[in-house]
This record gives C-alpha cells, structure tokens and sequence, in this order.
C-alpha cells in the first residue's frame, strides 16, 4: 500500500459507496470517499428515496388517508395542505440522514473528499474542488456514482412546471392535475402519491403491463385502487411531445394515438442514467453502455480486476438495499475477506399506495419454468388488525411447491407490506416449508398473522 495513499477510494456516497467504504475501514484499511455534492448520501437521501417515502408518510398523515375507511371519506388532519406542509418533514429526515452517515465516515476513520472525480490513470484520480484540483492514488477503486434521470430533447423541462423526479420535491406548490410520463416505479409511486392528495393524475406509458416483474394479482389491485382515486392509467401509448401553451401555462402531452392530456404540471420519469459521462473512463479502457452503466462480474469487478461498480450505476434491480449489499461484497472481495450473502434472495419494497412488497417467484415465473406450485392467501379484511387500522385493499399471498411445500414466493400489497415481507423472506432463507406458519404463534392482533391464515388457506386447497 506504501505505493498508493490509500488502500481504497469509493467514488460516491450513496448507499452503496457507504457499505463499500465502511467495510474497508472495519478490515483496517486506509479508506476516503469522494464525492461531487457538499453533502454525502448520494441521490437515496437527497432528491431520491428518503424524500420520496417522506413525503409519502407526510400525505397519509396530513391528508388523514388511512383513517378515511373509519371516519369517512370526508376526514382530514388538515384542510389546506401546501408544499412547505410536506417539505417540513422531509427536510428534517434528510438533515439527520446526512448526519448519521457523516457521523459514521468519520466514527471509522474514512477521509471525505468534496469534488468531482476523474480517472487519471489505473491507480489515480484527479478531484477537481472548488477552485483546486488534486490527485490521489488507490489499490482499489469501487465506482458508486448511481445515476440520473433520463432527458429528452423533445421535453420542455421548467422548474415547477415539466419536471423530472429530482425535480419534483422543489415544486412549489400542490398542483390541480398532473400528468405522470412512464409508470415505473419511481413514476407510479409519485403518481399514487399525489392522487391520495387529490390532485387529478394521469399516467402514460408505453408499456401495455404496468411494473411487469410484480405479481399480476397485486398490480391488477394497484390499479383498481389508482382508479378509485381518480387517476387516469393510459398504458401501450407513446407520448410524441410535450408543449406547453404560451396562453394559459398548461403543459400538453400528446399521444401518438392522437390524445392530448392537458395538466397543470408533468413528471418526466423515463429511466435513469448512470452518472459516468464526467469519470473519464475512456482513460483505463473501460466503456459505459448507452445508458452510462457499467458491466461487472459476480463480484462486481469491471474489466480492470481492481475497479469495482456497485449501485444503480450497474443497473437492475436499482434498490437501495441491494445497492447496500453490493457495496459490502465488492469491499469485502477487493480485501479478500469471506462473506456470507443471501442477496439473491433480496425483497422489492414499492412505495405506491398501497404499498407492495414482494420477495422471490411470481405465478407466472413459476408457471413458464413449469414447475407445479399451490398458492395461499389472506385478505387484511379477514385480520384483526386489518380491521383496526381501516385497511380493507392488503392482500397477503404465500406461493409454494406443490410436493415439497417450500415457500418459493411471498406477495403483499397494503400497509406494513415492505416489513411483513421480511418474514417471508427469512423462512426462505432457510428453505423453510408453508408448514412454519401454521406451526408458528404469531401475536394477535397483527398483519403478520396473516401469514397463517394464507398457509392455511393454501393448504387447504391440497385437499379440496
């Protein structure tokens, strides 16, 4: 290492590049972060998913959204609510975020670096500072950078107006209608998000299915529920442009099939980009595909045995949690440390509403691959607690082999789905059998009892 000033360099502080680093410095190791932004934690705690699932939280609450099926359609906590209403609780979650992972950089001795970072060689970066430029060398390089919505040149994008989604939580104002371009899933939560506002939003995307690798069961409810709060779901239509009219201010989106949807304001949420344009990678031979991802191997190893890429920077599935895994394997093998991982097993958490939470096979997976399975479900109607809390849409489906009754999936829509799905995910692990949940004593009242009430149910199918 006396050739290089540090054993490690990730560059980017979201939640991958914080894993990657954290566990250099826990194996001993002389670690730094470099990072363009004057804040660490990558698009995730600024402008991605800590902002986006607390401005979730803040509209249940505010909106009084989960307590309408007790009190009435008609209840709210409060009446007029504004962006400075919603923004209060996000600002507030993300300052302690950005404290938390600062707070842990320096606990483990890992330098921060604020700049932009360029290749320079196959060991050296250049970091380009506000007015300054230095250079640092690495054993290890593991590039964390995420990504960035996709634009277009065809889309007018305006503050306020036509927005992207790291855009959005700067609108000023809570508009009338909006106009949602790409339902996946960073689009279809938005869109839920502001219909339980009542904003009138149409969803538009080229896609006949919406978010295809969700169960066909849970997405056939997820747009039952988006139109029961008004929202207009156009899906196999192509949107040829964007306008917007120099009269009334209005953005129109016109359709290749002739459609004009007219709304006060639009997101633009097709794709995203990986942020390598500015990493000069064309100086160690490494190419980005079109999209500006990069390909690895099992490990997470670029073509350069000794550059790693991790995150959303490399594409599917683009989860904060996988993104976190990545960072942790690809610092561990770079130091040659064992590791145990299940991250093949890893869950989706969809925070539309209702949320979605899956973890392992679909139906129609399992029915391509031919294999014979049983499914089991249960309705939060049918739960104590489902009822307590005014949750009449949550489903909970247990899929499993039909002869050696393990548990090959676990589907939920509805409240709690993103935590309920880690126990499914635990007997998994474990090769576990649908027979764990009847066996198994879960606390009354609660959604996770549910989990026994659908493994009765499939089981009970064996014998019908």
């Amino acid at each position: 290492m006396d050739q290089y000033d540090y054993d490690l360099v990730v560059i980017g502080s979201g939640p991958s590049g914080q894993k990657a680093a954290v566990q250099g410095a826990k194996a001993g190791k002389k670690v730094a972060v470099v990072d363009k932004r004057d804040f660490v934690g990558g698009v995730c705690v600024n402008t991605g998913t800590i902002p986006s699932k607390t401005l979730r939280e803040a509209v249940l609450y505010l909106s009084g959204y989960r307590e309408r099926n007790i009190y009435g359609a008609s209840y709210r906590v409060k009446e007029h609510i504004t962006m400075d209403d919603l923004q209060i609780r996000c600002n507030h979650v993300m300052r302690h975020e950005m404290d938390v992972i600062q707070h842990q950089l320096a606990r483990n001795g890992i330098d921060l670096i604020n700049g932009i970072g360029e290749f320079e060689d196959m060991h050296t970066l250049r970091v380009h500072t506000l007015g300054n430029e230095r250079t640092i060398s690495a054993e290890n390089i593991i590039i964390a950078v995420g990504t960035t919505p996709a634009r277009t040149n065809t889309v007018p994008f305006l503050p306020d107006k036509v927005m992207t989604s790291d855009m959005i939580m700067q609108m000023q104002s809570i508009p009338r209608s909006l106009c949602v371009i790409g339902a996946g899933v960073i689009g279809i939560e938005y869109a839920s998000i502001y219909a339980a506002l009542g904003v009138r939003v149409t969803v538009v995307d080229m896609s006949p299915t919406l978010l295809r690798f969700v169960d066909d069961e849970l997405i056939s409810a997820l747009i039952y529920h988006l139109r029961q709060n008004r929202v207009t779901v156009r899906l196999g239509e192509k949107v040829e442009s964007v306008k917007i009219d120099e009269e009334t201010g209005r953005v129109v989106t016109i359709l290749q099939s002739g459609k004009r949807i007219v709304t006060e304001k639009a997101l633009y949420s097709i794709g995203r980009q990986g942020n390598t344009a500015r990493l000069n990678l064309e100086k160690i031979g490494i190419e980005p595909d079109k999209r500006g991802r990069l390909l690895v191997n099992d490990y997470y190893q670029t073509e350069l045995p000794h550059v790693y890429a991790v995150g959303d920077v490399i594409g599917f599935p683009s989860l904060a949690s996988t993104s976190m895994e990545q960072g942790r394997l690809a610092s561990a093998h770079a130091f040659n440390l064992p590791t145990n991982s299940y991250s093949d097993l890893f869950p989706y958490g969809i925070y539309t509403i209702p949320e979605i939470s899956m973890v392992g096979k679909t139906e129609e997976e399992l029915t391509d691959a031919g294999i014979p399975y049983e499914v089991g479900k249960a309705h939060y109607r049918e739960i104590s607690r489902g009822q307590i809390i005014g949750d009449d849409v949550g489903m909970l489906k247990i899929i499993f082999g039909l002869t050696d009754r393990k548990v090959l999936g676990v589907h939920i829509i509805g409240e709690g789905a993103a935590e309920l799905v880690h126990i499914g995910q635990a007997v998994m692990a474990f090769g576990g059998t649908v027979d764990y949940f009847v066996n198994t004593v879960f606390n009354y009242p609660t959604l996770a009892e549910a989990y026994k009430v659908a493994a009765l149910d499939g089981i009970n199918r064996l014998s019908l």
